[in-house]
Parts: C-alpha cells; structure tokens; sequence
C-alpha cells in the first residue's frame, strides 16, 4: 500500500461524533475512509468494523440485506467507544460492483441466490480482501482490536495481515422477512456466524 496523504476532518453525525479519515492508495487507486473515535493505539484495544459499501441497503435503506442496520448499529456502538474505528470500503457486492450487483439482484429475482447468482455472472462468491482495511488500521495505531463481524473470513484477513483480533463481537439485527433468505445463504454457503435466521 502507498497511501498518499491523508486528510482528516470533523463528522459530527446523528449517531456519534467521528473524526473522518481518506485514504487514496497510490498503486491500485482504490479508496476508503476511516470514521474514528478516541486515539488508537498499539496499546488499547479498539473496536473496530470493516463495513463494505452497500449503496442499496446503506443509502436506499433497501430490506433485500441487513447492511444498513448494520452499518447503522456499528456507527452507534463505535460512537460510544473508548477507542473505535469504521472503515467503509468501496466494495460494492462483495467486490463486483454496483451495477454486477444489480445484474446480480436480476438473477435473485429470476430464483438464483446471492451466492450462485455472482458464481453465474463469473465471479467468486466473495472477491474482497481485507489488504487496504488492514493498512489503514495500522496508519490509526489499532493493531489490536475486537472486531465487529459475522463473518469468519474478515477475522482470517485481518490477522494474516498481521492485525491482532482480541476478540469477535457478533453484529446481528433482525432479520425481515426480505432479508431472511440472504442470510440464510450467507451462513450456509458462506459460514457466516448468525443465529437469528
């Protein structure tokens, strides 16, 4: 990673105050921001979430995910924190994009699932790699964190990018009855860790 500079500013929002970090990788062009709050440091413990953009369920509020709330509850339990960190990747559809995910969303309506739906429009399952989000923790001082996450392959990325996990905090609302069937998938076909569906 090859971080040009990195600008920060005040965020106040309705769910907490944040100070907002942006981060430019030089080399791949890829983008990210860090909301954050207290000081991290290799010394504390912080809480942290590595949320993937979600313009449907984040923006649009849509009920075909949970990724909104998510973001949502994340934001607010960080906002509270000693120490915390959201970094919000551009990583659209686990990683192929807003208008694949749209093509994607075509073929669930069709009967396919999230999972094969992505595997029919020749992509893995899940592209993303947790490379950048690892970097930019690293930039912050947290080094050392209790991970907001239900999925089991953020844990494996950050720690083989030598990001110590003390702990993994489940992050689950409430399923609605859109929503249901893509979780289900996400913990049958994916392992991910729920145990409201």
């Amino acid at each position: 990673m090859n971080f040009d500079s990195v600008p920060q500013a005040k965020l106040p929002t309705s769910l907490g105050k944040f100070i907002i970090y942006g981060f430019h990788d030089l080399d791949s062009g890829e983008e990210a921001v860090a909301l954050v709050t207290g000081k991290p440091t290799p010394k504390t413990v912080a809480l942290v979430r590595i949320h993937s953009q979600c313009l449907t369920g984040d923006v649009f509020s849509s009920l075909r995910c949970d990724c909104g709330e998510q973001l949502h509850a994340a934001m607010n339990l960080i906002a509270k924190a000693k120490s915390g960190v959201l970094i919000y990747q551009q990583k659209e559809g686990r990683g192929i994009g807003l208008i694949n995910k749209i093509r994607a969303y075509e073929l669930q309506d069709k009967g396919l699932d999230t999972v094969t739906a992505n595997l029919k429009l020749g992509f893995e399952a899940d592209l993303r790699d947790y490379l950048m989000p690892a970097e930019m923790l690293k930039y912050l001082g947290a080094t050392r964190i209790q991970l907001l996450s239900n999925n089991p392959e953020k844990v494996q990325g950050l720690v083989k990018e030598g990001i110590i996990i003390e702990k993994r905090i489940p992050l689950e609302v409430t399923p609605n009855s859109h929503a249901r069937g893509y979780l289900k998938v996400k913990k049958e076909k994916l392992g991910h860790l729920l145990n409201k569906v």
